[in-house]
């Protein structure tokens, strides 16, 4: 995993991370702008074991995990209906194999949820929260984005500075000094 970035969202701090190539957002950062530090994870599992988010994960995971177990999938689908269903998101992810979620422990740990399942948890939290999360998450795309183009344009000034100096180096040490000006176009070499 890379280093993870911070956004802020409606005076609250979100850790978004890279990995695989993908972005994970901590939706246990999420869940304390609707709750304290202490209840977030009822916040996730109160979420996570509704039928509508079953159904949005579980479909998720479809499209984007192979190794997806789509009959224990079924399994919590149908005991959703009944009062007495709890669900975390690490039983989630050992039953099912989910790619979608992860949790994470330590001092920087929460529950992290690929973008697209996080900007869906952010419903649960207000319909505002999630607009606003999602503003600042194309914010930080942009900034990463322009920092890229900036290494490139740096990268082409680079190889456009050191073009005279290479196409030099290769004039004096590979061209031979004498061409054979009978063999037209042909360069013979004298050793």
């Amino acid at each position: 995993m890379v280093k993870s970035k911070v956004i802020e969202v409606q005076d609250t701090s979100v850790s978004v991370f890279n990995h695989s190539g993908e972005d994970y957002i901590c939706i246990t950062d999420m869940a304390r702008a609707k709750s304290d530090q202490s209840r977030a994870a009822d916040v996730i599992k109160n979420w996570i074991r509704t039928r509508t988010a079953l159904e949005f994960l579980g479909t998720w995971e479809k499209i984007y995990n192979p190794n997806f177990k789509v009959v224990e999938f079924d399994h919590f689908t149908s005991q959703a209906r009944l009062p007495s269903f709890v669900l975390s998101p690490s039983q989630w992810v050992e039953k099912t194999l989910a790619i979608g979620i992860f949790s994470k422990a330590g001092r920087f740990g929460g529950t992290y949820a690929h973008k697209d399942i996080a900007f869906e948890f952010g419903s649960a939290i207000s319909a505002e929260f999630k607009l606003y999360l999602i503003k600042e998450f194309q914010r930080l795309k942009q900034e990463e984005n322009d920092r890229q183009k900036l290494d490139w344009n740096l990268q082409r000034t680079l190889a456009k500075v050191n073009y005279t100096i290479l196409t030099d180096a290769i004039k004096e040490r590979l061209i031979p000094a004498k061409l054979n000006k009978n063999s037209g176009s042909k360069v013979e070499w004298d050793l």
